[in-house]
């Protein structure tokens, strides 16, 4: 039976620390899908720095900047797959249909969204998102930000709302979101 969750939180919050540990805290083997393309030097090194972070720890690597519904069925012999991040999968999203002369909406990503919460229901095991939480801070003062937060904010909604539990991480702290317990 699968079990899916949401690792949310703002930039440099901790979250993808706290998912490695939440993984790594599972049976191996693990996979990591990485969605971040590298575009620059700086990206480049971290990268390396997140894969070294994962050396020798049972972890297997699979590069998937847009096709994350494929990526997980073909991690269905590991136990546990961690994807980082769904705000990064949005960002290339959106570039792929600028490139085609297009502009992703909202319905889209609801769609694709949904398709891979479908994936989650087929794997056998745990899948671990990680997410920009981009809703709380100010209005972006440009059209292209607006629409990334708005699309990136729709991802987000639509995985929750699939996912088994969520977790909020800030200064390195996390706060369970989903399932409330009271």
């Amino acid at each position: 039976m699968s079990k899916a969750i949401l690792v949310t939180g703002g930039s440099r919050s901790g979250k993808s620390s706290f998912a490695q540990k939440l993984a790594e805290s599972l049976p191996a083997p693990r996979a990591y899908i990485a969605t971040a393309p590298v575009i620059d030097e700086e990206m480049r090194e971290r990268i390396r720095k997140h894969q070294l972070a994962r050396r020798r720890k049972d972890w297997n690597t699979i590069e998937a900047p847009l096709e994350l519904a494929e990526a997980l069925r073909s991690a269905k012999d590991h136990p546990v797959v961690l994807i980082d991040c769904l705000t990064l999968w949005i960002n290339n999203l959106m570039f792929e249909a600028e490139k085609r002369g297009k502009e992703l909406s909202e319905a889209t990503v609801a769609r694709r969204c949904k398709e891979l919460l479908q994936a989650c229901k087929e794997h056998p095991g745990t899948i671990i998102f990680v997410t920009n939480e981009v809703g709380m801070s100010i209005v972006p003062e440009n059209k292209l930000a607006r629409r990334f937060r708005d699309l990136a904010g729709r991802a987000n909604q639509v995985i929750a709302n699939g996912c088994d539990e969520v977790m909020l991480v800030v200064c390195g702290q996390t706060l369970r979101i989903k399932p409330l317990s009271i």
